[in-house]
């Protein structure tokens, strides 16, 4: 089922928007700005591919820059959104939760969406830092923040010792940014299931002998 589309960053006055045509509009969007970048990525191609006018492109964006962050913001949101919050896990059971958590994660970085939405990003630091700041704080800071409140929890449960939780949350999370979501970044072969499971399970048993009470 497709994801309903989200707001663009400053929505016009007007006529109600469409979310069936804003739904075209970012997934072509998001085709263009994959094969060609933000530069060379053309809104009228982008208005052609999406069945409709190059000014309903821009009533609904206003820039190609916004309809850019927009596609950011769209691919992003699902990765966040499959993470588990810290209200959702059992500060008692570390193991678990943390299976849970790394084993969300790590399928959703070797995902498209999370893949493409970082090639896209990296194709465009330093041009459009507002698009970089606003992908880091809504998927990896706030997953990381996610994960340090549910270690905070176990820290106060008493199953788990973390001084300093945030930092704790980017270690584990780190371990799942190796060689195999560099080979996804690449679109190269990607790692199996048994490999992925492997990786999961070690990264569990090595953040946990660093930090079980």
């Amino acid at each position: 089922m497709a994801r309903p589309p989200v707001p663009a960053s400053k929505p016009q006055r007007g006529r109600p928007r469409d979310p069936e045509r804003v739904r075209r509009i970012l997934e072509a969007a998001q085709r263009h700005f994959n094969e060609h970048g933000l530069e060379r990525a053309s809104v009228d191609a982008i208005a052609a591919d999406a069945g409709v006018s190059k000014m309903t492109v821009y009533n609904n964006f206003g820039s190609k820059e916004r309809l850019f962050q927009a596609v950011v913001r769209d691919r992003t949101a699902p990765v966040v959104a499959g993470v588990p919050g810290a209200g959702a896990l059992d500060p008692d059971e570390p193991e678990q939760a943390l299976l849970a958590i790394g084993g969300r994660f790590l399928a959703l970085t070797r995902g498209d969406d999370a893949l493409g939405a970082l090639r896209a990003v990296y194709g465009v630091a330093g041009a459009q830092p507002e698009a970089c700041r606003a992908f880091y704080k809504d998927g990896p800071e706030r997953v990381k923040s996610e994960l340090a409140a549910y270690l905070r929890r176990a820290d106060s449960a008493g199953t788990l010792k973390v001084r300093n939780p945030l930092q704790a949350a980017d270690l584990f999370l780190s371990m799942f940014l190796g060689s195999g979501h560099m080979r996804g970044l690449l679109k190269l072969e990607m790692p199996d299931t048994r490999e992925n499971r492997a990786l999961l399970r070690e990264a569990v048993r090595v953040f946990l002998a660093a930090y079980r009470a």
